[in-house]
């Protein structure tokens, strides 16, 4: 991944053949998000997941599966999903700020970030505590680090986040999260994907300051009470550049992803997207590929 901001002003974001790298969150949530990830890599349709390793389902027997999937598709990228958020627990005793012993809600964490209420060194070490259980469920460091709800590019987060990714996985690449110039000219803008914009000129620019790669673009936010995938697929393919990023949330639903998390149903509309026909037709058409 780079980490020169002038690949986000390319002329042109489709060239004859695009390499996309699209991720699915949330490996450790549940385990019907677990297996759904883990049959979409093995149907190659996504080659990235990211682990959550404070989730209820990141233990052991969930890790040696993925493990497997992954090695028998050298092309798909394992990450840490850095979790900051409720309704999980921090890894690090020390950790503040805590609301009923668990993360903060994403609303109060975004509000003291921008307030300038954090603590950056809590944060570092919080970082630095999931990549080291990374480390010992996997046997190496991450490939790549990125954040649940998109934590890394809060301020003073942000900071924090690449000071001890340098340091605990210095080989990572890190996910910032703002659209190609030409998915910003020729898409709708949602409230959240300007915002998103916003914060991640900053952690571009802390990202390149620091020596950390990135990716060059970033697609796959959108209203989850859309039901139609393929036609916001289609409007991420259509403003991601050569070596973009698309984010995606496949998964089954189940009751431990019913006790953690609201969104569900549309977990299983993506995976059914995902693992159709009409999905291989949409990379064939796009030029897209994901090897």
């Amino acid at each position: 991944m780079s980490g020169d901001d002038i690949i986000l002003d390319r002329a042109d974001p489709k060239p004859l053949q695009r390499r996309i790298r699209l991720c699915a969150d949330d490996y450790g949530i549940s385990p019907g998000v677990n297996r759904a990830i883990r049959d979409l890599i093995e149907r190659e349709r996504i080659n990235a997941t990211s682990v959550m390793v404070v989730g209820p389902a990141a233990g052991r027997d969930e890790v040696e599966a993925l493990k497997t999937a992954a090695s028998r598709h050298p092309h798909c990228a394992i990450g840490l999903h850095l979790t900051l958020t409720a309704p999980f627990h921090p890894l690090t005793l020390h950790y503040r700020p805590l609301d009923g012993g668990l993360f903060p809600p994403l609303s109060k964490m975004l509000r003291a970030s921008l307030s300038r209420r954090l603590e950056p060194d809590m944060i570092f070490d919080e970082v630095t505590a999931q990549i080291a259980a990374f480390g010992e469920r996997f046997g190496r460091a991450p490939e790549y680090v990125d954040g649940h709800q998109h934590v890394q590019i809060f301020p003073q987060v942000r900071d924090a986040f690449l000071n001890a990714v340098k340091t605990a996985a210095p080989g990572a690449w890190v996910r910032q999260c703002g659209r190609s110039r030409h998915s910003m000219t020729t898409l709708f803008t949602t409230p959240k994907a300007l915002l998103l914009d916003i914060l991640s000129a900053g952690f571009r620019r802390e990202a390149a300051r620091t020596g950390i790669g990135f990716n060059p673009a970033f697609a796959g936010a959108y209203d989850f009470n859309k039901p139609d995938f393929a036609a916001q697929m289609q409007q991420f393919l259509n403003g991601s550049p050569d070596d973009g990023l698309i984010m995606c949330h496949p998964g089954f639903v189940d009751d431990t992803l019913v006790a953690f998390d609201p969104l569900t149903d549309q977990r299983e509309r993506e995976y059914e997207f995902l693992a159709g026909d009409h999905f291989a037709d949409m990379l064939a058409a796009n030029r897209v590929t994901l090897g």
